[in-house]
């Protein structure tokens, strides 16, 4: 029987049988693939080579009734200490194609890095993008999230998404239909699994973008703590006022709880301050959360989403 210190595999699934030619590893260490470097092992996690192989793999994987999170970059994403019991499906080798479409239309596959697409767009002198610039995180986490910063957000761009839902069925929908808002879409509550965007920008001065997305960036190193692992931002903007403030002015500015840490640099950032476990980080959240509701009234969500 398949089995990971005295700890069994959720069911003793073939997983080379029922994967076969598609990459995969058994055991595989989620820390690696997270924004905190955190968490336990993965009963197993696989890479699709192509959009034809991820196909399948989910294929395969609603076949056999074995859970499955698909995963890009894990930016923003917490993997838990007991691991995932199921199988962790990457999308960074799956889905990589970007193209240029006419009238500032751009196509681009989930698995891109949104980064590479900000680039690409800058150098095609495409403008609209700029804001999405040192955002972490793939093209695909981006639509699931609705990322944004410094005022504009993705939903700003997009005009249609490529997914896969739940029941296999290869769809596309509009802008209105992903029902885009502060950090949430449609992917989420429907349980969609996202493959390509298609984005609407407008035509630009190559050299005024790129001034535009290296003052950015340079925002993001004066006042982010880029250099300890986090997945950005902790908590959503609470009506009426900014999450970092609340935190700051309830004196959390440092608070530990173990490895974990709100932010010296930026409070509204919980990073990993060396040696911290995945339970100190959400037990870290939930004191946060506790004594800014209880000093302030504010009540503060967590947008970190969890690999469980």
């Amino acid at each position: 029987m398949n089995r990971r210190e005295g700890k069994p595999f959720l069911i003793n699934f073939d997983y080379d049988k029922i994967l076969g030619e598609i990459p995969h590893r058994l055991n595989e260490s989620l820390a690696a693939h997270t924004g905190f470097k955190t968490g336990g092992p993965a009963d197993c996690m696989a890479w699709p080579q192509n959009r034809e192989q991820l196909l399948q793999t989910v294929q395969r994987l609603r076949a056999e009734q074995i859970p499955f999170f698909l995963l890009g970059n894990g930016s923003n994403v917490l993997a838990l200490d007991e691991g995932y019991r199921g199988c962790v499906v990457k999308t960074e080798k799956a889905l990589t194609e970007l193209h240029f479409e006419d009238d500032g239309l751009v196509y681009c596959e989930a698995g891109i890095q949104l980064s590479v697409l900000c680039k690409a767009c800058q150098k095609n002198g495409l403008t609209g993008l700029e804001f999405a610039f040192g955002i972490p995180g793939t093209v695909g986490g981006a639509l699931f999230m609705n990322a944004g910063a410094y005022d504009g957000e993705m939903k700003d761009v997009v005009v249609s998404v490529e997914v896969l839902d739940i029941h296999g069925n290869l769809r596309t929908l509009s802008a209105a239909d992903m029902q885009f808002s502060y950090r949430s879409s449609a992917a989420q509550s429907e349980q969609l699994v996202i493959l390509s965007g298609r984005f609407q920008l407008c035509a630009g001065s190559a050299s005024e973008i790129l001034a535009r997305m290296n003052e950015l960036m340079q925002r993001r190193k004066d006042k982010q703590p880029l250099d300890k692992p986090s997945c950005g931002s902790t908590f959503k903007r609470p009506a009426g006022s900014y999450a970092s403030k609340l935190i700051d002015e309830c004196g959390l500015r440092g608070f530990r709880y173990g490895g974990a840490q709100v932010s010296e640099k930026h409070c509204g950032f919980v990073v990993n301050a060396g040696g911290a476990a995945s339970a100190d980080i959400l037990a870290l959240v939930e004191q946060v959360k506790t004594i800014v509701k209880d000093k302030t009234g504010y009540d503060l969500e967590c947008e970190i989403r969890l690999l469980q």
